[in-house]
């Protein structure tokens, strides 16, 4: 099968899917916004962790069925490095207790190359092997990695990535949407510590006499701006280096010239 080939099946049932699986990714995250399940924070094989994992997995699947026609086989191939880049850079970040995340560089990276659909299946399963195989507190934060798929993948078609100065603009405003998204999970689901570097934050504004959903807003909103700038502006530069022929493979780059026009694909300074 050719790198670029795609298969072209009936585009309302594709739709279908897709639709189906959002609102299966958005029902799982009102369910542990309202139910609040604390025991997420110790065990995925709690009956809260089991909803969230076959909510979001489902979710995935029914999105991915409903994209696969899009998605290349360079594409494919690519989502398990982006997985593993995801989780591998977010527990560095963890450990070394800083106050942002950078879990995510893998999942902007594959929705600028091969589009929203594909970023949103990057990002659902880098939350899922995650919480299952490292940190449960993962599971409810797939919402907002869906988010990010969808915002660079978006960004990329409208032209963002062609030049050097776009990727940070749209990384913070990514940031600021992420953290109103993620805010309710970490303050009813995780009392506002899901980090220690983060957790910081949260403590020193509720000390100011903030709420607790108050305070993980503040937080996010000072974290998640700073996060997504690095992790967009990051990306821009790796792609910028990549030769022109690699990333020429994705048919969504073609299709809406995510680098431009003409014979070089690197962005702009």
């Amino acid at each position: 099968m050719p790198t670029g080939a795609t298969v072209t099946p009936n585009k309302s049932r594709t739709t279908a899917l897709v639709i189906a699986g959002t609102a299966t990714v958005l029902a799982t995250y009102l369910y542990l916004v309202i139910a609040q399940p604390a025991e997420l924070s110790t065990s995925a094989s709690a009956p809260a962790g089991l909803i969230a994992m076959a909510g979001y997995l489902i979710g995935a699947v029914l999105i991915a069925a409903g994209s696969i026609h899009r998605l290349s086989t360079a594409t494919i191939a690519m989502i398990p490095v982006a997985i593993a880049l995801n989780i591998v850079v977010g527990q560095l970040t963890a450990v070394l207790v800083l106050p942002v995340y950078l879990d995510s560089m893998g999942t902007v990276l594959v929705a600028v190359l091969a589009g929203p659909a594909a970023g949103v299946v990057t990002g659902i399963l880098t939350n899922l092997v995650w919480g299952l195989l490292l940190s449960p507190s993962a599971l409810p934060f797939a919402v907002v990695q869906v988010v990010i798929g969808l915002l660079a993948g978006y960004a990329a078609r409208i032209g963002v990535f062609r030049t050097l100065w776009l990727p940070p603009i749209a990384g913070a405003v990514t940031g600021i949407v992420a953290a109103m998204i993620s805010a309710p999970i970490a303050a009813f689901v995780f009392g506002g510590v899901t980090a220690p570097g983060t957790g910081a934050l949260v403590g020193m504004f509720q000390a100011w006499g903030n709420s607790l959903l108050a305070a993980t807003t503040f937080q996010g909103l000072l974290s998640d701006p700073l996060d997504k700038l690095i992790s967009f502006t990051a990306v821009a530069l790796i792609l910028s280096a990549l030769p022109l022929r690699f990333r020429q493979r994705f048919p969504f780059v073609r299709e809406y010239r995510v680098f431009g026009s003409g014979t070089s694909a690197a962005p702009k300074g």
